[in-house]
């Protein structure tokens, strides 16, 4: 599952407090609520998603998974042949292969990434390429423990380090762009694409189908979205045709 053979529009499922939640530059209690994670699984693959992305808001903030319940539910409402990635309050490789275990295609290391590199390898040894390293970026730098700290990283040189760490793939967020519906930072994921060789899935930021079909062409081989579907910017299924056309 860690390979997109086409590039592919996937929505955000973010659960704070058992709901749907979409934040606004990755500011915690900034978000706006979308009820019920399980209905909106369901709405997404009813929209035509072939892949999920889910995250533990809570677990991202906390450094554990909070809101394992909530997720587990999803994963069991979901047919099996939808993708499903997970990510926030992944610490330990343990923990990973569990998720793993329990029906998730992709686990989404950002945090314990950082702070633990070989964690990246240690799951790719077992479950060989399942393992996404999430570069968040800030003001041009990579962020960890839910968007708070600096590293001093360069989002591109960390993406080809964590390559040869064994990521299957790398998930690049623009935080500054995040939740805001004003457009896409498209010469930040294209630095991140040239300096990988693995498949780059992007996010924040998109506001409207151009955004999605300029990340296909900066070479991003699929994009998260998340608050422009909740609020209707767009369809599901017109950002798809927009990118298979474009």
């Amino acid at each position: 599952m860690s390979d997109f053979p086409e590039f592919e529009v996937i929505p955000a499922v973010d659960v704070q407090d058992g709901e749907v939640v979409q934040l606004v530059g990755g500011e915690r209690g900034t978000g706006k609520r979308y009820g019920d994670p399980v209905a909106a699984a369901e709405r997404w693959i009813e929209a035509g998603a072939e892949t999920l992305h889910l995250v533990d808001l809570d677990g991202a903030f906390e450094g554990e998974r909070v809101n394992a319940a909530a997720i587990e539910a999803v994963v069991e409402s979901v047919p099996d042949e939808t993708g499903l990635q997970l990510g926030g309050g992944i610490r330990t490789a343990e923990g990973a292969r569990d998720l793993l275990e329990l029906g998730l295609d992709r686990v989404i290391l950002g945090t314990a990434a950082v702070e633990t590199p070989e964690i990246v390898g240690e799951v790719d040894d077992t479950h060989p390429g399942t393992v996404v390293v999430s570069l968040d970026a800030k003001d041009g730098e990579v962020v960890v423990s839910g968007w708070t700290e600096g590293t001093g990283l360069d989002p591109a040189e960390a993406a080809a380090r964590y390559e040869e760490l064994g990521a299957g793939a790398i998930l690049f967020t623009n935080v500054d762009v995040e939740g805001q519906l004003e457009g896409i930072d498209r010469e930040a994921v294209a630095s991140v694409v040239e300096a990988v060789d693995i498949p780059v899935i992007a996010s924040g930021g998109v506001a409207s189908v151009e955004d999605v079909v300029d990340l296909k062409e900066a070479g991003a081989a699929a994009v998260v979205v998340g608050t422009a579907l909740y609020e209707g910017e767009f369809t599901l299924r017109e950002a798809q045709k927009a990118a298979d056309e474009g």
